[in-house]
C-alpha cells in the first residue's frame, strides 16, 4: 500500500513539474491527498506526509491558473455556454432595456447568474454558466416559456463561464 502511495505521489510531482511553474497556489483545491485522508465508515485512515509545495502542485496541475476566488466561493473558469437574451445598440435605450430584462429574469430565476456587458456599440444580457450546449438550451427554453416576448432574439453563445468548485 505504501509503495502504491509513493508511486502516486511521485507521478503527480513528476507530471506537475514538467507541466509548468505558473500555477496559482493561493486557492486550496481538494486533492487526492484530501480524499485519501477522509475516513469512511468501516474503512481505515490513510495519512500522507508531504510538504505544502507538493500539495499545491497537485491541485495546480488539475485546475491550472483558471481557478478564481470570489468571497467564499471558488470557481473554475472554462469554455462553456450561456443563453443570450438581449443585444441592442441603441445608446439611449439599450442599457436600460438590458438591466430591466435582467431584473425581470432575476425575479423568476434568482439562482441563475446574469451578465450585462457593454462591448461598443452593443449592450448584451447573457444568462447562466453552463458546461454543455444542452444545459444552456434547456435554460433558454425555460426563459422562452417565461418571457415569450424575448424569445425571438434568444440564442446560445459560447463563452468563458464560471463553474463553482465547492
Amino acid at each position: 500500500m505504501r509503495r502504491i502511495l509513493n508511486l502516486v505521489c511521485f507521478y503527480c510531482l513528476l507530471s506537475v513539474t514538467s507541466w509548468g511553474q505558473g500555477a496559482d497556489t493561493t486557492v486550496h483545491v481538494v486533492t487526492i491527498f484530501d480524499k485519501m485522508a477522509k475516513q469512511e465508515a468501516g474503512k481505515g485512515v490513510v495519512t500522507v506526509h508531504q510538504s505544502d509545495a507538493i500539495r499545491a502542485l497537485v491541485g495546480a496541475h488539475k485546475y491550472g491558473t483558471n481557478v478564481e476566488q470570489e468571497g467564499e466561493a471558488t470557481y473554475l473558469k472554462i469554455q462553456g455556454y450561456r443563453a443570450q437574451v438581449f443585444s441592442g445598440n441603441n445608446q439611449r435605450k439599450s442599457k436600460d432595456e438590458a438591466f430591466r430584462k435582467e431584473k425581470e429574469i432575476k425575479e423568476l430565476f434568482p439562482d441563475v447568474p446574469t451578465y450585462v456587458t457593454y462591448n461598443a456599440p452593443f449592450w448584451k444580457l447573457r444568462v447562466g454558466d453552463f458546461r454543455s450546449h444542452e444545459e444552456a438550451y434547456q435554460m433558454m427554453r425555460m426563459l422562452m416559456t417565461a418571457f415569450p416576448a424575448y424569445a425571438k432574439e434568444m440564442y446560445i453563445v459560447k463563452e468563458e463561464v464560471k463553474i463553482p468548485l465547492n
